[in-house]
């Protein structure tokens, strides 16, 4: 059935992110940053049904080369930024509804990357992935990413921040509400889009942004698998951490006659008597799994490089945005 998938992440100077490695990988594609000279390959990719650039309608009948095209785009965004801690990007993940044909989907994310590029003047380099074939993945996972400009689509280039990325004092000075107002009316549109696209092709299924309490659900969400065993049960090794976690959950749920503030306040206990019972503290667990992480990657042979060790952890967001 479809489900309500919208994640925003952003790719700055300050986190060693590259905008111009995100497009590439997204894309399929080979771009070298002219920035950093680096070079990033990922013409591999074989799950890449779809991908365009899309520009505010006012430019639908101009001629912007520099604009359309994904290399030049990416490095004009990485060139505009002179801070060490800049936001070059920013990026909606959506997961798309496997009820909807090929076709169908391709409209849905590109009327929505077109209503964003509208709304804030910036640019969207849309990519639509298939599913990907690795051990455990949902064969239903069709989703599309959103990257986008954090700068005003010019036709020379790009101009001043969008408004997205001002402080809410300078926001306030221009009559708008505080930047979490954006995110909130962005999920609660893709509801709507996607909800309008199921209802035209004759679907009775239906997605929503709000949480299960806010719905009246008196269900707990699906349990959050930590990244590294995800990964390990990728490459074919069971992890006991993925496993513990999905017991634990089945034991909860089957509890039917426990309310959700009840499974919530007893995760916490649990969480707080096994600190209490191992003498550990918040940074010393995640020292710890930091330090358990980058030993598996050294002894499966997973960083040979920072670029491929990225571009693999990136998977998560391909692979479980369902």
């Amino acid at each position: 059935m479809a489900i309500y998938h919208l994640h925003l992440k952003t790719f700055g100077r300050g986190g060693g992110s590259s905008a111009v490695s995100a497009a590439a990988y997204r894309a399929g594609e080979r771009i070298r940053d002219e920035r950093t000279g680096k070079t990033y390959d990922h013409t591999e990719r074989l799950d890449v049904l779809h991908k365009e650039i899309v520009l505010p309608g006012q430019f639908a009948d101009k001629e912007m080369a520099w604009a359309h095209g994904r290399p030049s785009l990416w490095n004009t965004a990485e060139s505009a930024e002179s801070r060490s801690n800049s936001r070059v990007a920013r990026e909606y993940l959506v997961a798309l509804p496997v009820e909807l044909s090929p076709a169908q989907r391709l409209g849905l994310a590109k009327g929505f990357s077109q209503e964003l590029s509208d709304r804030y003047r910036f640019a969207v380099d849309l990519t639509i992935h298939a599913p990907r074939d690795f051990p455990g993945s949902d064969q239903r996972n069709f989703h599309a990413h959103l990257l986008a400009t954090t700068r005003e689509v010019r036709m020379e280039g790009l101009g001043a921040k969008t408004t997205l990325e001002l402080s809410d004092r300078d926001r306030s000075k221009l009559g708008l509400k505080p930047a979490v107002h954006e995110l909130l009316y962005v999920r609660e549109r893709w509801a709507a889009v996607t909800n309008e696209a199921l209802q035209q092709a004759h679907i009775a299924a239906r997605i929503d942004h709000r949480s299960l309490r806010a719905q009246g659900i008196e269900r707990e969400p699906t349990p959050h698998i930590p990244r590294a065993a995800l990964e390990m049960e990728r490459h074919g090794y069971r992890s006991v951490v993925a496993e513990r976690i999905r017991e634990e959950y089945q034991a909860r749920v089957s509890g039917k006659s426990r309310s959700v503030e009840d499974l919530q306040r007893q995760s916490a206990e649990n969480w707080l008597k096994y600190r209490r019972e191992h003498g550990r503290n918040e940074t010393q667990d995640r020292d710890k799994a930091v330090e358990n992480w980058l030993k598996y990657k050294r002894e499966h042979g997973l960083g040979e490089t920072q670029d491929r060790a990225e571009s693999r952890g990136r998977t998560r967001d391909d692979d479980h945005c369902l």
